[in-house]
């Protein structure tokens, strides 16, 4: 079975979503990130997995449900600090981040029979989800973070694997996004946290 690793920040004021703030302020933009975050460890915590792995900077609070285990990021760059994640594993693993609430079970089962990899690109040229059969942190480490062409270097690292692809989705960075993946998944938290926001007067 694989181990599911979620790799996330503590939702506080002022640490997550700093590119939502305007139009909201810095705790508007924490309960969004906490409300996404608590979408994404639900989908998470609904899929069948040998571990689920909570990799977290900060503290956890009410939004970790139970059956995860939670280690601390290490320090060092976002490349570095994935890399240690899957160097946790000792079987496949699939990472994922806070920022996609609208995954769900179906698309986080994934079956390594066929194949080495899975690579789930996101809408801004990086990446939402990297799966490895056999984990290994030298595919990660270097890779530039937070470009337009993440995405494609973390791809380029996977040549000579047998890679199968995860839909595209669109991460949660910008007002704009948060509308867009709030229409995907209408029922879920984020969602509902978004639209308590507006009818306070953020637009």
């Amino acid at each position: 079975m694989t181990t599911l690793l979620v790799i996330a920040k503590e939702p506080r004021p002022g640490r997550v979503k700093t590119r939502l703030t305007p139009p909201f302020t810095p705790e508007e933009a924490a309960a969004l990130a906490e409300a996404s975050l608590a979408d994404t460890l639900d989908a998470v915590a609904r899929t069948p997995a040998r571990r689920r792995v909570l990799v977290l900077e900060g503290e956890p609070g009410p939004w970790l449900p139970p059956g995860f285990e939670v280690v601390r990021q290490c320090a060092g760059g976002l490349d570095e600090r994935l890399a240690a994640a899957f160097a946790g594993c000792d079987g496949p693993a699939l990472l994922i981040g806070m920022d996609t609430p609208q995954v769900t079970p179906e698309l986080l089962t994934v079956d390594f029979a066929d194949c080495d990899a899975w690579f789930g690109p996101a809408e801004d040229g990086g990446f939402w989800g990297l799966g490895l059969a056999a984990p290994d942190p030298a595919l990660l480490l270097g890779v530039p973070m937070s470009t337009p062409v993440t995405g494609a270097a973390q791809r380029a690292r996977l040549s000579g694997l047998r890679v199968r692809e995860l839909p595209r989705l669109r991460d949660v960075d910008t007002a704009y996004d948060a509308e867009a993946v709030a229409r995907t998944a209408p029922g879920g938290r984020f969602a509902a946290r978004l639209a308590r926001l507006r009818t306070t007067g953020v637009r």
